[in-house]
Order: C-alpha cells, then structure tokens, then sequence
C-alpha cells in the first residue's frame, strides 16, 4: 500500500548489558577427535556421513541433504553445491555464492568412495547421477531433515560433550579453517559468503589452545628491543 517502509531508518540498539552473546560455538580439537570417531562406528551410514561431510566441508545440513551423486568429483575431489532441501522441500542454494564447488579433505573423500561402493553392492549396480547422497526411508526424497539433528544430539550426550547444534559442525569449519591461517577470504568463499565480514563476525570463535597459546611478557618485549 506504500512504496517505503516508515520505520526503517530507526535503529533499536539493546541495552549494552543485555547484547547477546555470538550464537554457535566451534567443536574443540579433542571433542573433535571423539565425535568423528563416534560418527565412524554409528549405525546409520547416511547419517553419519552427512555429519561429517558439514564438518569437513562446510556444508549446511539442507546443502549436504541435497546433494546428488552427479555433485561428485571422486577424481577432482570435490562436491558442487547446486540446490538445497529444506522444510521438506527443494530449493536452490540459499544465495547466489552459496553455489560454489568445495574440496573434499582425503579422509572424507575415502569414506565417500566405501560410501558408494556401499550403495553399489546395495542396488547392484553403480548409483545413478540423479540419485540422492544421503535417502531417506521413501529413495525418492532425501533423509529427512530432523534426522542428523536427533543423531548428533544422541552421539554428544553420549560422549559428555557440550550441547550442540548441527549448524556449530559449518562454525567448527570456519573457525578451525581460520584458526590454522587460512585466508578469510577462502574461508569466506567456502562457506559460500558474500561478505567476509559475516565469515569473521558470526562463524569465527576463538578456540581453547588460541586464548592460552597468545601470552606475551612485556618484560620480554623490552629485551627484545633493547637487542635490536
């Protein structure tokens, strides 16, 4: 009914004591190391390897659930995000740098290929380009999409681990990416980002080993310039 909206230009900041912490968190190296093993022995491939493919790679869990074999490179080593599911419908990726062609780490890439080898056996013949990665129960639609959240909740508990969201496992990407000196700008376009800013500002948390790793005497500085 109106060509602008009246309210936009007003800015409601909260009170400086009541802003509210970064949502998500990263997985710590050790925590790391024990969900990936968990993920290994789970009794579910489909859902194991979704997990791990949006901790290695980045993935939102509606661009893992929407991946075809055709998104595959097993001789590239690479996935190509091209669509999204979602709500329990498909899209296409959430924007347009959200289509981008990511590298698959070694180990991932290997569980990918017993994967494959896994459904060949299964369906007697090698899976179809339009096949989806990860089915659900009905071949035609792929896993359902509460069912890696349910998963992973189970596995943390299991494990003593803190609470954790599906979507930390894409903020566990980033961050450790970051933290071991990958530019952000790769980082950025990775995570299928615009702007890197939004890498930096919402994915970027500051692992354990970095908060006791940077300490510096000032004593020590003083000698170094006097040396100098």
């Amino acid at each position: 009914m109106i060509h602008r909206n009246p309210v936009a230009p007003v800015v409601i900041k909260a009170p400086r004591g009541e802003r509210t912490q970064k949502a998500g968190r990263a997985l710590e190296p050790h925590e790391m190391q024990a969900l990936l093993a968990a993920l290994d022995s789970h009794k579910d491939p489909r859902t194991a390897l979704a997990l791990r493919l949006m901790l290695a790679c980045g993935l939102r869990l509606g661009e893992a659930l929407g991946l075809q074999w055709g998104d595959l490179d097993f001789e590239a080593g690479t996935l190509t995000v091209c669509r999204a599911y979602s709500a329990y419908r498909l899209t296409g990726p959430k924007t347009p740098t959200s289509a981008r062609t990511v590298p698959i780490p070694h180990a991932t890439l290997m569980r990918l290929r017993q994967y494959c080898d896994w459904w060949t056996q299964k369906l007697g013949e090698n899976p179809l380009s339009t096949m989806w990665v990860f089915p659900g129960n009905d071949p035609a639609k792929p896993l359902d999409y509460n069912a890696p959240g349910h998963a992973l909740r189970r596995i943390v508990a299991r494990l003593g681990i803190t609470p954790l969201r599906v979507h930390d496992l894409r903020h566990s990407y980033g961050s450790h990416l970051l933290a071991n000196g990958a530019p952000l700008e790769l980082v950025a376009e990775r995570m299928g980002h615009a702007n890197p800013n939004v890498t930096l500002g919402v994915y970027r948390h500051l692992l354990q080993h970095e908060r006791q790793g940077w300490v510096i005497d000032p004593e020590d500085l003083l000698q170094l310039r006097a040396k100098a």
